[in-house]
């Protein structure tokens, strides 16, 4: 494969993409954090609505780009900036659900492993870590730990399903049995894990807990946007220690 830049997805420019990223889901929410945290910023590419922003925080240059829902979603634009442009280091900052009660909204999380059963890996020639379970980075999540603690930020650990399906026919009981008995699911952790593995690259990954699946309380799509400052912050401040 000709290792070429502008990939498919991404339009920038090879050096117009940082060697430390942060990916929320959302493109609105990366357009939010470009404009309330980073200077000297600029968007650097947009296809197919998925923003993505060079700027910098407290000297050091950061990229912000969308990943988009789901494994296939985030394994296309992780694999291209693992690959393609060199990058070293991923936060995923994203939403997450809760399968117990005491997980409450706005709790921010970080993930000890991700599960997921979709056999993905095989595709990219990479090894789990456990059957259907790839860890991330232990100097990436002991960075943000030590953050955290710094910034006198409460953060839970937790183990997570990387689920395929957003709607399901599953019980919550069964779903958990399923997994292994996870408390929180999102969408894409796996994948991210799985590609930094593979390039030998670094990647964690921070949640904020925005649906409790048991109470049925859940954040607005506003809200989603814009109240997830406590992890952003906290991304932003451990990143630039990498």
């Amino acid at each position: 494969m000709v290792n070429l830049t502008p990939t498919p997805h991404i339009g920038a420019k090879k050096n117009e993409i940082a060697k430390y990223v942060l990916m929320p889901g959302d493109p609105q929410r990366a357009k939010y954090i470009a404009k309330k945290y980073l200077y000297n910023y600029k968007l650097v590419t947009s296809i197919r609505g998925i923003l993505g922003y060079t700027g910098f925080y407290k000297q050091k240059k950061i990229t912000v780009i969308a990943h988009g829902i789901g494994i296939p979603s985030i394994g296309i634009y992780a694999y291209e900036l693992f690959h393609f442009y060199d990058v070293r280091v991923i936060y995923r900052i994203g939403s997450a659900g809760s399968y117990q009660k005491n997980l409450k909204i706005g709790n921010v999380v970080l993930v000890k492993k991700a599960w997921n059963d979709s056999n993905v890996n095989k595709w990219w020639k990479v090894s789990e870590d456990e059957k259907n379970v790839f860890y991330p980075s232990k100097k990436c999540n002991d960075n943000i730990l030590k953050t955290a603690k710094r910034m006198k930020i409460e953060i839970l650990q937790e183990n997570v399903s990387s689920e395929d399906c957003f709607y399901k026919d599953y019980s919550i009981d069964d779903a958990r049995k399923l997994m292994g008995n996870v408390n929180v699911c999102e969408m894409e952790a796996y994948a991210l894990f799985a590609l930094a593995k593979k390039f030998n690259k670094k990647a964690a990954c921070l949640l904020t807990i925005s649906d409790n699946l048991i109470t049925k309380i859940s954040m607005s799509a506003k809200q989603r946007v814009n109240k997830f400052n406590q992890m952003i912050k906290l991304a932003l401040e451990a990143i630039i220690n990498e």
